[in-house]
C-alpha cells in the first residue's frame, strides 16, 4: 500500500510555488502519489448536505483545475504517480476528457490515475449545460466512449447520449488499455457499477464499517478482476498527540497503529488531504509514517 497527499490547489496555502514544492517533495520523501479534485462553483446559496443547509467551506471558491495542475507537476517530477480524485466526468465531453487525460498520461510517462466522478451539485450541472439526470447511465456511456477514443485509429462511437464521428483522435494514452481509471463512489449502486466496468475505486474514509461494507461489495461485484482501491481521507497527520481524532487521522503512531486495518482490506492507495494544515508539517508527519 502506497501513502499519498493531496496538492495545494485551494485553500490558504494553494499556488503554483506550493504545489510544485509539495509534489517534489513527496516524491523525495518516497511518497507513492499526489492527488488533485474539481469544484467549477462555490454558491452563495447554503447547500442541502444531509444535516441541513450548510454554506460549503469558502476554499471551494478558488480551485485550481485539476488536470492542469497535475501537467504542471508532471514537469517537475519524474515517478510519483499523479491521480485526480475526483474530476467530474459529466462536466466534460468525452473526446474533449479522453484527449486531456492521454495527454497528462503522455507527458508524465504513463504516471497518471484518473478517479472520475458523476458530480452532485444541481448549480454545476446547470452551469455545464449537463441535465443532472445524466448521472448513472451518462456516466457509464461517458467511460465506454472514452475507452472507444483510446483504441487504434479510426475511432467513432454511436451511443444514446454521445456521437463521435469516424476519424483519428489522439495522442493516445501510454497503456494500449488507457490510464487507470478510478471511479468516485460510495453509494451500493455506484461502488458495484463501477466494478462491474471494470474500474477501479476511490473512496472517502467516513469510517471502518462504511468502508469495510464499501470494499466487500466492490469485491463481490469485480470478481476474479484486480482492480485498485484508493481511500482519500479528509483530515491530517500530525507529529503531535491529538484526542479527540478520526481513524487515519492524528499522530504519527495513531495512524501507523491504523494502516494495517488498510491493509488487510487490500488497499492500493492512501491520502490525505487537510486545507488548514500546513503542507509542509503535514508532509514532515507523512515522511516519518513513511518511513515506518
Amino acid at each position: 500500500m502506497e501513502l499519498g497527499i493531496g496538492l495545494p490547489t485551494y485553500g490558504p496555502t494553494a499556488g503554483p510555488e506550493a504545489i510544485g514544492r509539495v509534489a517534489q517533495e513527496a516524491e523525495r520523501i518516497g511518497l507513492g502519489s499526489v492527488w488533485t479534485g474539481e469544484r467549477l462553483l462555490r454558491p452563495t446559496e447554503p447547500m442541502m448536505l444531509g444535516v441541513g443547509p450548510m454554506p460549503l467551506p469558502d476554499f471551494n471558491g478558488s480551485v485550481y483545475d485539476p488536470l492542469e495542475t497535475l501537467s504542471y507537476v508532471a514537469a517537475k517530477t519524474s515517478r510519483i504517480r499523479l491521480g485526480t480524485s475526483v474530476l467530474d466526468a459529466l462536466f466534460h465531453p468525452p473526446l474533449v476528457l479522453a484527449r486531456r487525460l492521454s495527454t497528462v498520461d503522455q507527458l508524465s510517462g504513463g504516471r497518471l490515475m484518473a478517479g472520475l466522478g458523476q458530480g452532485w451539485m444541481e448549480q454545476e450541472f446547470a452551469a455545464v449545460g449537463v441535465p443532472v439526470n445524466r448521472r448513472g447511465g451518462g456516466f457509464a456511456e461517458h467511460i465506454e466512449a472514452m475507452r472507444s477514443l483510446w483504441s487504434p485509429d479510426p475511432v467513432s462511437f454511436a451511443g444514446r447520449f454521445y456521437q463521435i464521428a469516424e476519424g483519428e483522435a489522439g495522442p493516445k494514452p501510454v497503456r494500449p488499455e488507457g490510464p487507470v481509471l478510478l471511479a468516485g463512489a460510495g453509494a451500493p449502486a455506484a461502488v458495484e457499477r463501477a466494478a462491474r466496468m471494470g474500474l477501479g475505486l476511490t473512496t472517502v474514509f467516513f469510517g471502518w464499517d462504511a468502508l469495510r461494507g464499501t470494499v466487500e461489495m466492490f469485491r463481490a461485484a469485480a470478481g476474479d478482476a484486480a482492480l485498485p482501491i484508493v481511500v482519500h481521507v479528509n483530515g491530517a497527520v500530525t507529529t503531535k498527540p491529538v484526542g479527540d481524532r478520526m481513524p487515519l487521522t492524528g499522530e504519527i503512531d495513531q495512524v501507523a497503529g491504523e494502516l494495517a486495518e488498510l491493509v488487510s482490506l487490500g488497499v492500493d492507495h492512501v491520502f490525505w488531504t487537510s486545507p488548514d494544515t500546513d503542507p509542509d508539517e503535514l508532509l514532515e508527519a507523512l515522511a516519518q509514517l513513511q518511513a515506518r
